[in-house]
């Protein structure tokens, strides 16, 4: 089952002088690091608005939560340029102009030049504001794993049957199946590319011992378990983590590359605050909020290079639209709730 936290944060602020009507609020949805309660409190501090904060743990649900709005739509919400396209394409997202995020100008040039990032413009408009990145590496624990692994198919290894953790998420882990097979790329199956990939990770969940969504929750279930392989969706943040809660840990990028995603925030067309909306993300983007992706959660942002900047550079396959991923969500689902293959093909 998916889980999703929900953390609504009011601020003490009363009502405007001179006005009788309740403050504005804001929605935001968002991953877990990038709505810190401390942050979220001084946005409302200065904007004497009031903030709801939702956190997400996959993009099926990210899709959900946006696509169904609902009685309370979201007005602002984080998601990756891969994924980006079918919310321009469904026309949940409005066009943003830059010009209304002053700190965009303290981003990196490469975060400025927007043309050059695939996914965040359609027809010369810009659809969201990088904000944070990070790849899907391995972590590994020292004690029980003698030498660091150099691919992917460890998480198949039946060494370690039952002490392997791997992300709940149709998309990636189609990804994952294609690179392992050597396809051309993750990205797009061709007809006859289903059959050999959905048996893929069949066994692949019969080697794991469950299947996460959040950062902190893959923690618990390592910490708990005796897990020796854990597939990082979150990356560096996730190991941060891990060693913060004591774990003897190592984490390598695997000879086939580490899938990467760069997250944005975007502001939707069903919101009722999307001025409001264009502030939090320029908020977002002052230094302090920012660093914080990075001192607090591992991640890397758009404001400050990463010391080993290059240093996997090579390595990195950054996050593509799929072929269809409302197929790949729905296969995924059957997989997990345990259907055999052949019932599948």
């Amino acid at each position: 089952m998916l889980r999703i936290l929900v953390l609504t944060m009011a601020s003490l602020a009363g009502f405007v002088p001179g006005h009788s009507i309740a403050m504005e609020t804001l929605r935001v949805l968002a991953w877990p690091g990038y709505a810190d309660e401390d942050f979220v409190r001084r946005f409302e501090e200065r904007t004497g608005a009031r903030v709801e904060v939702t956190f997400v743990g996959t993009d099926d649900a990210l899709w959900d939560k946006i696509s169904q709005p609902g009685e309370h739509p979201f007005d602002v919400f984080a998601v990756n340029t891969a994924e980006l396209q079918r919310y321009i394409d469904a026309g949940l997202v409005r066009a943003i102009d830059p010009a209304g995020i002053p700190n965009v100008k303290r981003q990196l040039p490469q975060f400025q030049a927007r043309d050059r990032i695939p996914g965040l413009l359609r027809d010369g408009r810009l659809f969201a504001v990088p904000y944070a990145y990070a790849e899907m590496g391995l972590i590994y624990d020292r004690r029980t794993v003698t030498s660091p692994p150099d691919s992917i198919s460890v998480l198949w290894d039946p060494r370690y049957r039952g002490r392997v953790l791997a992300y709940d998420g149709g998309t990636h882990n189609f990804s994952l199946a294609a690179m392992r097979l050597g396809k051309p790329s993750p990205f797009r199956y061709r007809a006859g590319d289903w059959t050999a990939a959905i048996e893929q990770l069949i066994a692949l969940r019969r080697n794991v011992l469950t299947f996460y969504s959040l950062p902190e929750e893959s923690v618990e279930l390592f910490r708990d378990n005796s897990v020796s392989i854990l597939f990082a969706n979150y990356g560096t943040q996730q190991l941060q983590l891990l060693r913060a809660a004591g774990a003897d840990v190592g984490y390598v990028i695997p000879r086939e590359g580490a899938l990467a995603w760069l997250d944005c925030w975007a502001v939707t067309t069903g919101g009722k605050s999307p001025a409001l909306a264009m502030k939090w993300i320029s908020f977002m983007l002052e230094p302090e909020a920012s660093h914080a992706l990075t001192t607090r959660h591992g991640l890397n942002n758009t404001l400050q290079a990463p010391a080993d900047e290059g240093a996997n550079s090579g390595r990195l396959v950054w996050l593509e639209p799929v072929e269809d991923s409302v197929r790949r969500a729905e296969l995924w689902h059957r997989i997990i709730s345990g259907e055999r293959a052949v019932g599948l093909k």
